[in-house]
């Protein structure tokens, strides 16, 4: 192939992602203004001590999404890694799917262990099994995401992608109506949206063929679990932030504090869906990678991105710091009183997220497991040790430490990144399991 053909596919490839995630933009804004109307809609229908558990059951809950969240990633790269040969995804993508589930139920079940149920639920056993069951539904729900962008199926993955609020919602809906709307059944209403995959699952099955075997279980196994692991890290400093906060920081000023939490769900609920992004991301690495000039093209894609989003942090800290306090109490109420300061710190920290994750997305494109890993354990060391290190009152050292982390995160991440940007994505790679 000559150089002005390698050019051409690569610039090819570039204007489908493009139009792809035109397509997907209307998706994830209707995801969004579902996600918020849910949340919004529960703190108006609960009291404010059962709306502190429900809480705990949504952070655990999503926090096992985001978690999970590699499988789509993984399955996505298996998929595009297939369709370049125009193949399926085999028995190696059914693997991913179970070990993900597995590890799942695994922790489902000890939200049962009489102590931590004590300690989150207060007893109510309920909500570990509802948890259990919609992380199992996750992943599934995330094989099929993954199936579905990896073989370029935009209509079908946008729409589950939107399914997934929307049954939650409705199921909300008919609560209200049945004035049923306890603790127990919104946590149901909440786990329905993880069961939206059954409504794609017919689409998702012509994307595979069981001919193929794929990854055995001993490599499908390594990789999946430090990508989870990695993920889980990465649902620490994200979702589960204050509960870090809470185990490392104790004390201080618990409005303050709450106000801080309170505007941290506002800056940080758009990055819940930056899944299906790093999906998307994942087969363009894949088909960009297969030429030299595509890989000449993605190491520039990746550099000005970059240096985009630094400027987009730094402009965003800025709004926040002017406009952030005034934003909070509108949404929350005029009882959340937070510093500009504060705003400036988190907003910095979730512009930089972000890249972050869409750089790991390509190391998954590589099957570079380990990268990943260490991307995000840097990330939650760095927090913790500044949650633990930095002097001040708690609000300072939970700002201080969100909005450093990814800093260290970034420039872990460019390092395996660029160092590796002339290297063709495989399909398997002996890196992920070194």
């Amino acid at each position: 192939m000559s150089v002005a053909e390698t050019g051409e596919t690569a610039n090819g490839v570039v204007r489908d992602t493009h139009r792809t995630a035109g397509k997907l933009g209307g998706s994830l804004i209707a995801a969004i203004a579902l996600g918020y109307l849910l949340t919004v809609a529960c703190a108006r229908l609960l009291p404010p001590d059962q709306y502190a558990t429900f809480l705990t059951f949504w952070g655990l809950l999503m926090g096992l999404g985001s978690a999970l969240s590699p499988l789509e990633q993984e399955l996505s790269r298996q998929s595009a890694t297939a369709a370049l040969t125009g193949g399926l995804a085999g028995r190696g993508a059914l693997r991913a799917v179970a070990v993900s589930a597995a590890a799942a139920a695994a922790f489902g079940l000890a939200l049962l262990i009489p102590p931590i149920n004590e300690r989150l639920f207060h007893g109510a056993w309920e909500l570990a099994l509802i948890v259990l069951a919609g992380g199992v539904a996750f992943a599934c729900q995330f094989g099929v995401r993954g199936l579905l962008i990896g073989q370029h199926q935009v209509k079908h993955f946008a729409g589950l992608i939107v399914a997934e609020p929307a049954v939650r919602a409705l199921v909300l809906g008919l609560l209200v109506i049945a004035t049923a709307y306890q603790l127990v059944p919104l946590a149901l209403a909440v786990a329905a949206g993880s069961f939206a995959w059954l409504l794609f699952i017919r689409q998702a099955w012509r994307l595979l063929d069981v001919r193929a075997d794929g990854d055995g279980w001993t490599v499908t196994g390594r990789r999946m679990l430090m990508l989870l692991l990695g993920a889980a890290l990465t649902a620490s400093v994200i979702t589960g932030y204050p509960a870090l906060v809470g185990l490392l920081a104790p004390g201080g000023d618990r409005d303050r504090i709450g106000a801080v939490f309170a505007a941290l769900v506002i800056a940080r609920l758009p990055l819940t869906l930056i899944g299906p992004v790093q999906s998307l991301a994942v087969p363009f690495v894949v088909r960009l990678s297969a030429t030299a000039a595509g890989r000449h093209r993605l190491r520039r894609v990746l550099l000005l991105g970059t240096f985009a989003s630094l400027a987009l942090a730094a402009l965003g800290a800025l709004v926040g710091m002017l406009i952030g306090p005034w934003a909070v109490r509108f949404v929350n109420g005029p009882a959340y009183q937070v510093d500009g300061w504060a705003v400036a710190g988190l907003v910095w920290s979730s512009v930089l997220l972000v890249p972050m994750q869409l750089l790991t997305a390509v190391l998954v494109a590589r099957a570079q497991a380990r990268g990943v890993l260490i991307t995000w354990a840097v990330v939650a060391a760095t927090a913790s040790a500044l949650l633990v290190a930095v002097p001040g009152d708690t609000v300072l050292r939970a700002v201080v430490s969100l909005a450093a982390a990814p800093m260290a995160g970034l420039a872990v991440v460019l390092v395996f990144v660029l160092a590796n940007s002339s290297a063709e994505a495989t399909a398997d790679t002996g890196e992920a399991c070194s």
